[in-house]
Order: C-alpha cells, then structure tokens, then sequence
C-alpha cells in the first residue's frame, strides 16, 4: 500500500452486502485506471478492508475476501461502506464502526452504497447531511433516523465528505462522477464503454420505480392515478375521473382523502409535477415546452408550482444538472 494512486478507495462490506452495486463501482474505478481493459493499477487502486481475514458473503451467497485491514484512512481518498438486506442486525463490527469514525475525523469522504447509508447513519456519520436511499428503503430510514434528511428521488447524492447512493446501476453512474473529478473524463468515457454503458446519469436523475398508481392499494385509486400518469397534459376532469371507475365526484373525493391522504386535484398535481422534474432534469427542452407537456397554461403558473413543490425552481434545478 505504498505509493498509492491518486484515486484510492477502500470498500467496507457489510454483512449480506448487494453483490452488484460493489462490482459495478469497483469495476469503474478498474476501468477508468488504464487504457482500454487491461486492468493495470496506473490512476487509481482499490482495497477490501475488514477487521479479520474471513470472507465476507454477500446477499446472493458469493464470498468476497478482505485484501488489507484497516490501515490509516490517510492512504485513501474516499471509503466506500457497502450495505445489503436489513434484516441483518449487525451488518459491521464495532471495531469497524470505530474505523468509520476513524475515517470521519481524518476528513476524509465517506460514502454509502445501496444500505451502506443504514451503517454510517447508525454510525452517527450522516447527521447534516443528504441521505440519498432507495425509494424500497425510504420508510425504513426515515422510521430508524427520524432526524435525518432522506430523500429517494434521485439516484445518488454526493457533497465534500459524504456520498449515498440508492445501489443497483447508479452505482456505477456515482463511480463515473468521481471518476471524472479525481482521474479524468477520457478515463470515465474508457470506463462507461467497456461497461455498455452509453453515458452516466447524472445525482439528479429520477429512481427507476414503482409509479405513484403502483404504490395505490385500492383498485379506484390506482385505476385513477393510472389514467392521470396517461393524460398529463391534456387533463382529464375529476368528474370524468370519477365516472371512469363507477363513482361520483364526492365518492373519489373522500376515496382519495381516506386513502391516500389528499385529494384527487392533488394527487393530479404530483403526478404532473413529478414527470416535469424528470423533463427539467434530462432533457433539453425549454421550460414553456416542458410546462405544456405537464398540463400548465404559462411558464410562469409552471415555475411558482414547480418551486413550490419541489423546494427549487426549474432553471435552478436544470442549472445545477448541468454543472454536475
């Protein structure tokens, strides 16, 4: 571990960790370190780090060994904690919570991957900071760490000295990022290629998931958001809505505040706004385009809405996408 590459990152494992979050992000960092697939430790280099030597097995049974113990976090520019199923009631050790600290103090970034953000927030590491999960684990982290900020909209999320990430494929997409800020772009671009990849996504790309109807257990409701997510921006009336599945306007009404906790216009409205984030986030469309195709009559109505909801105007949110 002398004279290490410029980008060095040490990957903690959790018990029962997600196998292909950890391969995609370390298979990355091996790609973007040399040219084209030769594998060579010229840009970057990588350890497993652990508190023993024993193999550590992962959620669908593969075992990975540790290739170093947990050496001065100096030596290393990010820590990567790799998380998996929640049913396991002690993912790490306590000497390796203590080595997370240990990272923390040293100022050095640390990042959760899939549920690695479970490990560092019972850690006490992700207090002030933006905890980015997967929208399957959102309830459970927000129960666990009620004074949290979590969020499981975007894919991932990343500041000076704390990382998450909702796992999966945007593992690779969080891996790029850094790649492309620590190595250089032509080293992400070998990456991504020899990967399939055709381009890495950006934090503020939209979780792939469940849409808002698949969510609703009532048959009514989910046949309603159903037919809202297909007329976005040629509305439907509510009472068209409501006739539509076999009730009256005032049925639906209460149907929706019973359960779902707000009104049909409402629910509309989300859905709506909802598809416009993704609009504003990954195209190139202008924003009266993109208030048209959500079923708004100015861009002006758009952008109080937009910013109402979503906490940040749409040239705010497209701006801070583009320098991503």
């Amino acid at each position: 571990m002398n004279s290490p590459a410029k980008l060095r990152v040490g990957f903690i494992l959790g018990r029962s960790f997600t196998l292909s979050a950890f391969a995609l992000f370390i298979d990355t960092l091996r790609l973007a370190s040399d040219e084209l697939d030769r594998s060579g430790r010229v840009s970057a280099d990588w350890h497993v780090l652990a508190s023993s030597k024993n193999p550590v097995k992962s959620s669908c049974g593969v075992q990975v060994v540790p290739t170093s113990g947990f050496v001065d976090p100096a030596h290393f520019s990010h820590v990567v904690v790799v998380g998996g199923l929640l049913n396991v009631e002690e993912p790490v050790d306590a000497e390796t919570t203590r080595y997370l600290r240990r990272v923390a103090a040293a100022n050095v970034p640390l990042i959760g991957l899939c549920t690695g953000t479970f490990i560092l927030a019972d850690a006490g590491l992700m207090k002030n900071h933006e905890c980015c999960v997967s929208w399957l684990h959102a309830r459970d982290f927000q129960d666990r760490f009620p004074d949290h900020v979590v969020r499981s909209d975007r894919i991932f999320h990343l500041d000076e000295n704390r990382g998450s990430c909702a796992g999966g494929s945007s593992a690779a997409d969080m891996a790029a990022l850094i790649v492309r800020s620590h190595i250089s772009e032509d080293a992400e671009r070998n990456a991504l290629e020899v990967l399939q990849i055709d381009h890495a996504r950006s934090p503020f790309h939209l979780q792939a998931r469940r849409t808002f109807a698949d969510e609703a257990e009532d048959v009514r409701i989910k046949a309603t958001l159903l037919a809202m997510e297909q007329h976005i921006n040629d509305r439907i009336p509510i009472t068209q809505l409501a006739r539509q599945v076999g009730v009256s306007r005032r049925q639906l009404e209460r149907l929706f505040k019973e359960k779902a906790g707000m009104s049909p216009a409402n629910a509309y409205k989300r859905v709506r706004l909802i598809h416009a984030k993704a609009l504003v986030a990954n195209t190139d469309a202008s924003m009266l385009e993109i208030a048209l195709e959500a079923g708004f009559e100015s861009a002006s109505h758009f952008a109080r809405t937009f910013k109402k909801f979503h906490g940040q105007s749409p040239s705010e949110l497209r701006t801070a996408a583009i320098h991503i």
